[in-house]
């Protein structure tokens, strides 16, 4: 991966809400479920993800822009070689290799930059007795290294925070409870779940997408669903079911209802940071039958003085 500042498209003065607007500008643009057998979109994802992961932790950032680590998060070498390397076995997992487990949850990459650290004394200053003999005092020792993961959630999961149940490297399972707000690229920190260390394990941290659906759509908080419904429910007001990301619900067709129009129900949409819900936006399409006897001899005989383009000057 290049320099994580110029995949994000930001400078390196950028604030953290900087780079946060930009990571979710581009995670919506080049989305998996955006760009489905493109590969080039979702190599770029990855490596959109990875640059967002990297300049959002302080601690990495820093070290990156000191010239400690390189934009993988892997450490620089000072000796020209061995820490970095393009040598087998390396150091970080890729996508969807070891540790991958159920319901979209893979492990993503391991970072060793804080065990590097620790090897040299985590940059502590040199004694009078030469090269190699670091001042150990008052250093703590290092944890082990965190863990990348990423975990795709079902939409309806999302929606209504339901738990997820994954499996971790190690090969233990948790029931991961997801935060109100949920949204593509919305991270959680998973405090000593990560690789172990002589300072303590490291943490795991899970980045998460949350799946497109077939028929919901997701506006801000809210729902959107396009209901059709038949011409005699339209002209009578009928009671139509319909569905939600809970259970379905019966609604009342205001009669005389045209397509276009757009009932609301509260409490049935996302949950928000701030609590509550938002609301589910249902839009009623009036649908016709293509070639209904009944239908046209009903028309030949009945009359519309309206002029409904009237608005539009015709």
């Amino acid at each position: 991966m290049a320099d994580p500042y110029s995949t994000l498209g930001v400078a390196r003065t950028a604030s953290e809400a900087e780079i946060k607007k930009a990571y979710r500008t581009l995670a919506k643009e080049l989305h998996p479920d955006k760009n489905k057998g493109n590969d080039k979109a979702s190599e770029r994802f990855s490596d959109v993800t990875k640059a967002y992961d990297l300049l959002t932790d302080k601690d990495k950032r820093a070290r990156f822009d000191r010239g400690e680590i390189d934009g993988e998060g892997n450490p620089t070498s000072p000796f020209g070689g061995g820490f970095g390397g393009g040598g087998g076995g390396g150091f970080r997992g890729q996508p969807g290799g070891q540790g991958a487990g159920p319901g979209g949850f893979s492990q993503e990459n391991i970072d060793l930059g804080d065990l590097f650290e620790g090897l040299f004394g985590g940059g502590g200053g040199r004694s009078r007795g030469g090269f190699g003999q670091q001042q150990q005092r008052n250093v703590p020792p290092p944890k082990g290294a965190n863990v990348a993961y990423r975990l795709a959630v079902d939409f309806i999961d999302a929606a209504t925070l339901s738990a997820q149940r994954i499996t971790l490297a190690d090969g233990k399972t948790i029931d991961l409870k997801l935060p109100a707000g949920i949204e593509t690229g919305t991270q959680m920190r998973l405090s000593g779940k990560g690789q172990a260390g002589p300072g303590g394990n490291g943490d795991a941290i899970v980045t998460l997408e949350v799946k497109g659906h077939r028929f919901f759509r997701r506006d801000g908080d809210d729902i959107r669903l396009d209901v059709p419904i038949t011409l005699g429910e339209a002209v009578r007001g009928d009671k139509i079911k319909v569905p939600t990301v809970d259970n379905p619900v019966f609604v009342t067709v205001p009669a005389g209802t045209s397509s276009g129009k757009t009932l609301r129900l509260k409490g049935k949409g996302f949950s928000k940071k701030g609590g509550g819900r938002g609301d589910q936006l249902v839009t009623l399409n009036v649908d016709l039958p293509a070639d209904d006897a009944e239908l046209k001899d009903f028309a030949k005989h009945w009359k519309d003085t309206r002029n409904v383009r009237q608005e539009l000057g015709v």
